[in-house]
């Protein structure tokens, strides 16, 4: 017997918000970050550097593209897929697109497509029977369709304002392309009663995709795991589910054998510990806020159906992606990146909150978010004033001392976009605080418009300071500076992102010093760290500077010249 629905929704209260204003909501939150932005250290700029490997060796050997290098290593999570993506964008951009802006094409759209999945799936889940409000004895109760938009807004809302996806979501990793595919197939699972032919192309689309992002072993377990929580779905005969079971599990079978052929397969497990605990409860509570409070409110809520979950599939379908990707995430060292395939699937429980939600308690969302995002705000205002006036005078010492040797300049675009930016969140609060009835999308507004809003002033009044604190451009600037245009240069233990930055930045043509036969360059470049435990002949090598990346005391390159017998 099916466990009567805790949501009393009424027509009016699921109108539907603006398509227009959701439109230039969602690019508001997209562009920023593909804009303008220097590739960053560790994952970003080595995952460029891949694209960029891969693009100098498009000669037509399938031997080249099956194994992407760097430096003559190969990437340790064993991506394929988005590095393809980002050399063929590479390969086709106009000349006047640099690489790295080209890079982020192909990647704005993967996020697009996660954010339009996650509406569709959200939409598809929400039209379930179980799934919809009371029906009242008079009528006047939420539509079927209405009622699934809404609450298809309500978690494209959800997704944006977790703070966990700002940063990851607009660098050009593998992760990015995991979050997009994991998202593709949620929405094929979930639309397997209303469009089937759709959802199996999807699902067989976005299975071995995963898969050669570097999450084979992700892609399975939400496939297979998916597949049955679909079965026990009602409104299909049973033929149709266990053919459908079938179609997934053929499709699981073949990304396994694709995995293994490809070479993707890699042990990322780590032993949790009782000392992770702490740190795990922080990266849950910031990455996920604020759909998680929201997520166990509709487990609260929705208990009934809940102790039956695998007879509701926008109940068990959202749970199943999240079980996988939070035991994912503690099995592989606590890794965000990892947890970043979760957001999908909270927001969609997020979602199914809004038709529970007490008005007390969506106040309390409400004044939390505006105090919130309205201090960070007005933070990062603070300090780009400072930085441009010198009052207040602590920010841009503060600035000087973890920046030293940034220099900041006014641009009028900038503060043009930051200040429309502002006085629209500001007339969003006061929209939000009206006394007129609410739509159930309504308490996700500020939350969302919160998140895009510090989002969007980060990569703008913060830009040029993120980009010198976070990039190597400074640090390969300074190098360039001693060694000039050279035709080589050799280099001795440094890492994949510097041996990208270096190769972005400088232009060199790297060889590292261990290869055989490599020619003899006129200038080493070494990692100070890898140094001590390796060192160099010096009898051959005369060291000339040791140069630190202005933000980070722990990172410095080492510079050795020829010595001239």
């Amino acid at each position: 017997m099916n466990q009567p629905s805790p949501a009393i929704v009424t027509q009016h209260a699921v109108r539907p918000l603006p398509r227009v204003a959701l439109v230039l909501f969602c690019l508001a939150y997209l562009l920023p970050g593909f804009v303008g932005r220097d590739p960053w250290k560790r994952e970003d700029i080595t995952a460029f550097g891949f694209m960029s490997s891969l693009a100098e060796l498009f000669n037509g050997h399938a031997s080249s593209w099956l194994k992407p290098l760097l430096m003559g290593q190969a990437d340790p999570g064993a991506a394929i897929l988005p590095y393809w993506l980002g050399a063929w964008a590479i390969q086709w951009a106009p000349s006047w697109i640099t690489p790295d802006a080209a890079v982020r094409i192909p990647f704005a759209l993967l996020l697009v497509m996660a954010m339009a999945a996650t509406w569709y799936a959200v939409f598809a889940l929400a039209r379930n029977p179980s799934a919809q409000p009371i029906a009242f004895a008079f009528g006047g109760e939420a539509q079927p369709i209405d009622y699934a938009r809404a609450l298809a807004d309500g978690g494209l809302l959800a997704l944006i304002a977790c703070l966990g996806l700002a940063r990851l979501a607009h660098e050009t990793t593998p992760a990015l392309a995991q979050l997009s595919f994991t998202a593709a197939l949620f929405f094929g699972l979930a639309n397997l009663a209303a469009h089937r032919r759709t959802a199996l192309l999807t699902i067989a689309m976005a299975l071995p995709s995963l898969a050669l992002s570097g999450a084979p072993s992700t892609a399975l377990l939400l496939g297979t795991g998916g597949a049955l929580v679909m079965a026990y779905q009602e409104r299909r005969t049973i033929r149709v589910r266990m053919l459908d079971v079938g179609l997934i599990f053929l499709i699981c079978l073949a990304t396994a054998q694709l995995s293994f052929w490809m070479d993707v397969w890699r042990w990322r497990l780590h032993s949790p510990s009782f000392k992770d605990v702490q740190p795990m409860a922080k990266l849950f509570i910031w990455f996920l806020w604020p759909a998680w409070p929201l997520a166990i409110w509709t487990l609260w809520r929705w208990r009934l159906q809940v102790a039956q979950a695998w007879k509701h599939p926008h109940l068990a379908l959202p749970l199943w992606f999240l079980a996988v990707t939070v035991c994912s995430t503690i099995g592989t060292g606590l890794s965000d990146r990892t947890l970043l395939l979760a957001l999908p699937a909270i927001a969609t429980l997020a979602a199914f909150a809004l038709p529970t939600l007490e008005r007390s308690l969506s106040a309390l969302v409400d004044w939390f978010t505006l105090v919130f995002f309205s201090v960070c705000a007005l933070t990062i205002w603070v300090v780009w004033l400072s930085m441009q006036t010198g009052w207040p005078a602590q920010p841009a010492a503060n600035v000087a001392r973890l920046a030293p040797g940034f220099s900041f300049s006014f641009s009028a675009p900038v503060f043009g976009i930051a200040a429309v930016a502002t006085m629209a969140w500001m007339a969003l609060v006061k929209w939000r605080a009206g006394r007129h009835r609410a739509a159930i999308w309504k308490s996700l507004v500020l939350p969302a418009s919160g998140a895009a809003l510090c989002w969007l002033l980060l990569m703008t009044l913060w830009l040029p300071l993120l980009n010198f604190g976070r990039g190597y451009a400074p640090l390969v600037d300074k190098v360039s500076s001693l060694i000039g245009p050279t035709a080589c240069v050799n280099t001795q233990g440094l890492a994949l992102s510097q041996s990208a930055a270096f190769a972005h930045h400088g232009r060199y043509r790297l060889i590292p010093l261990d290869t055989p036969k490599a020619p003899d360059c006129h200038w080493l470049i070494a990692d100070h760290i890898a140094l001590k435990e390796v060192g160099v002949s010096l009898q051959t090598w005369r060291h000339r500077e040791t140069i630190f990346r202005p933000t980070d005391d722990t990172e410095a390159i080492v510079i050795f010249e020829r010595a001239i017998p």
